[in-house]
C-alpha cells in the first residue's frame, strides 16, 4: 500500500503541530487507502542547510541528511501540517524541503494549516510555490483551521469540530488519486 507521510512542520517548544498531525494521521489510517506514517521534523533535527553540493546531485554528505533523504524517499504522497508565521510558513519546513530534490518529485502534496482569523491559509499559497519548483503536485483540498488552541482539550489532544473534522476525506480521496497518477512519473526516472 502507498505511503502518505503527515510532517510536523514546528519544531518550537509547546507547539500544536504535533496534537494536530497526530489527530490527522490517525483520521487519514482510519480513512484508508494509505499506510499512514507521522514524521516530526523535530526528530531530524536539521540544522540550516549544510550541504556542499546541491540535493539535485544527491551527493549527500552528513547523516542528517542520508537519514532525511531516507524518510522522505519511502513516502508516496504528503500532508504538511504547519502553522503560519508572519504571513508565510515557519524556516524548519522550508529548510527541510531545501535540504532534498529528487526525494519529492512526482509525489502529490496537501496541507492542514493552523493559525489565527487565517487558518494559516497565506502560509499555505506560499507554500505552494515552493513544493511546485520540486515539482509536487500540491492538492486544492486542504483543511484549514483558525483560532487552532480552542481544540485542543484539557489533555493537550486535538479535537476538531465537524467542519474540520470533514477536511480529510477529501484530502486523502484527492491525494490517493494524484498518487495513482503520479506513480508511474517516478517509476519512469
Amino acid at each position: 500500500m502507498a505511503i502518505l507521510q503527515v510532517i510536523v512542520a514546528s519544531t518550537r517548544p509547546g507547539r500544536i503541530g504535533l496534537p494536530i498531525a497526530t489527530w490527522f494521521a490517525r483520521a487519514a489510517a482510519e480513512h484508508g487507502g494509505f499506510d499512514v506514517e507521522l514524521v516530526d521534523l523535530a526528530d531530524y533535527n536539521l540544522p540550516l542547510f549544510d550541504e556542499p553540493s546541491h540535493p539535485r546531485l544527491r551527493q549527500y554528505t552528513k547523516e542528517h541528511t542520508r537519514r532525511w533523504s531516507e524518510t522522505i524517499e519511502r513516502g508516496d504522497a504528503y500532508v504538511v501540517v504547519h502553522p503560519e508565521y508572519n504571513y508565510s510558513f515557519n524556516a524548519a519546513i522550508k529548510n527541510a524541503f531545501d535540504f532534498l530534490h529528487q526525494e519529492w518529485a512526482d509525489k502529490p502534496v496537501s496541507f492542514v494549516s493552523y493559525g489565527g482569523v487565517s487558518a494559516g491559509t497565506r502560509a499555505t499559497q506560499a507554500l505552494k510555490q515552493v513544493v511546485t519548483t520540486l515539482r509536487m503536485v500540491p492538492t486544492f483540498e486542504q483543511v484549514p483551521i483558525p483560532f487552532a488552541p480552542q481544540f485542543l482539550n484539557e489533555e493537550g489532544d486535538f479535537v476538531p469540530n465537524e467542519l474540520v473534522a470533514a477536511g480529510v476525506g477529501p484530502v486523502v480521496n484527492e491525494l490517493a488519486r494524484l498518487n495513482g497518477a503520479l506513480s508511474s512519473l517516478r517509476k519512469s526516472r
